[in-house]
């Protein structure tokens, strides 16, 4: 292999170690604010992301949808927004706003909810993925979690792992040389 092609190996199994290190990160920051602080959704630099569990607002987000969030100053009728109730998060639009009190209701729903107020809400949704949020539960799961683990160490092992087979080959190519000289050599001496 060249030198080359193996720092492009190289670099490629760094950066894949980066992500699932973040990935790991950040589950484990939103796993301190969800046990510790009773945050729902953490928001670090401003931004967040959910899971949709229910069909509420179908058809525009679906369940199993990811759908990423923003802080915003001030919000607008029709905004999406996601807000805590207790430890769940609402994915809901927003239909009416009275000062600080805000009235959100899924497109799904034929009643609006109960009045939030403005700090109840996380931020505007922005994005929404769809069926992301499958694969994003599943590495939440302890199985998920053990996975990411598994690719990680099978990232930083398997480059290693054809290296070690290379150079075991290569020596056993070169005890069989040896082995062939000395047959060689004691042939001769035997003349």
């Amino acid at each position: 292999m060249s030198k080359t092609k193996k720092r492009l190996v190289s670099f490629g199994r760094i950066i894949l170690l980066v992500i699932i290190s973040l990935i790991i990160g950040i589950r484990l920051y939103g796993w301190n604010a969800q046990s510790i602080a009773g945050n729902a959704m953490p928001m670090p630099f401003g931004y967040g992301a959910s899971v949709v569990l229910s069909g509420s607002m179908e058809p525009t987000i679906s369940i199993d949808d990811l759908v990423i969030v923003h802080e915003q100053d001030s919000y607008e009728t029709d905004d999406i927004v996601v807000y805590q109730d207790g430890n769940m998060l609402v994915v809901h639009r927003i239909i009416s706003i009275n000062g600080d009190e805000v009235i959100t209701q899924g497109d799904a729903n034929n009643a609006p909810d109960n009045p939030i107020s403005m700090a109840d809400i996380k931020g505007k949704a922005i994005a929404h993925i769809h069926y992301a949020g499958m694969l994003i539960s599943f590495f939440e799961t302890p199985a998920g979690f053990i996975l990411i683990i598994a690719v990680m160490i099978a990232l930083h092992e398997l480059p290693n792992l054809r290296e070690r087979k290379k150079s075991a080959k290569e020596q056993e190519r070169i005890k069989e040389e040896i082995k062939r000289l000395k047959d060689g050599n004691s042939t001769n001496n035997n003349e």
